[in-house]
């Protein structure tokens, strides 16, 4: 008899080939399920796919876009008849800034060309009653020198030679500015305008008249170019809107500062017939 005790063994007795046997006809069996279901089910399988559906163009989606394309068409002539409208309305504006140009221009030629006629027609005017005044004067002469060659103590008169006093001083100190110049705004002692003659002239007899023309044609009293006496004043316009003046010599005669072409002159009544006169003496 052995001394040595059996311990019986706790570790459970090993089963691998028995689970391996196991797994092994388990899979044998899901292989020949699916073998059998694959005999049992058709030969070809078709794909499933999925209908997708267009839309369908409809006709009032098709007017929709007739209508936006009419839409854009018409935007687009619009803008193509306003771009023309304004091109016409700038080079409208453009001709008639030319026209209206050209006539300025014209009618300032107008003018100028009205304006030295009238100053041709004026000087020709003044020299012929220049002419004119030369040879009576040269006339006057003669005969006043015919007469002291005879002997004779009677001389022609001179238009001024019954006027006195104030009158006189005033035809001297005129008719002694004969040939001076015209300035406008003149007062002396070379050169005058024909307000600034009469104003000196009266100044000599110690009258102080107004300075402008409109005033001295009523600083004194009307009276009538057929009842003149020397020293009246003779004006040329309207009483009180006068824009020339003058000093009444006598004899039918005037003194005044005409224009910058004739200067101071002594002139017939007849080269310029005044409109008034007016007696301040």
């Amino acid at each position: 008899m052995s001394h040595t005790a059996h311990i019986p063994s706790h570790r459970k007795p090993r089963q691998r080939a028995s689970k391996s046997a196991l797994r092994a006809g388990v899979a044998g069996g899901v292989l020949s399920t699916i073998a059998v279901a694959g005999a049992a089910g058709p030969a070809q399988a078709e794909p499933v796919t999925q209908t997708i559906e267009m839309p369908t163009i409809t006709a009032d989606l098709s007017t929709a876009v007739a209508a936006s394309a009419q839409a854009t068409q018409q935007v687009a002539l619009d803008l193509e008849t306003q771009a023309a409208e304004d091109a016409a309305a700038q080079k409208a504006a453009k001709t008639a800034k030319k026209a209206h140009a050209e006539a300025v221009r014209k009618d300032e030629a107008k003018k100028k060309a009205e304006a030295a006629a009238k100053a041709k027609a004026e000087a020709e005017a003044e020299e012929r009653a220049e002419r004119a005044s030369r040879t009576s004067e040269r006339t006057t002469l003669s005969a006043s020198s015919g007469s002291s060659d005879s002997g004779s103590s009677a001389s022609a008169p001179s238009p001024s030679s019954n006027v006195s006093g104030s009158a006189a001083s005033i035809v001297a100190f005129a008719k002694a500015q004969v040939g001076d110049a015209y300035v406008s705004g003149g007062t002396g002692p070379n050169a005058w305008d024909c307000s600034g003659l009469v104003q000196a002239a009266y100044r000599t007899a110690g009258i102080d008249l107004p300075r402008v023309s409109q005033s001295q044609s009523t600083a004194g009293t009307q009276v009538s170019l057929d009842n003149l006496l020397p020293g009246d004043i003779l004006y040329w316009g309207g009483a009180g809107s006068a824009y020339h003046v003058a000093i009444y010599v006598g004899g039918g005669e005037f003194v005044g500062a005409q224009n910058s072409s004739t200067g101071t002159v002594q002139r017939s009544m007849d080269y310029d017939r005044p409109t008034g006169a007016v007696r301040v003496l």
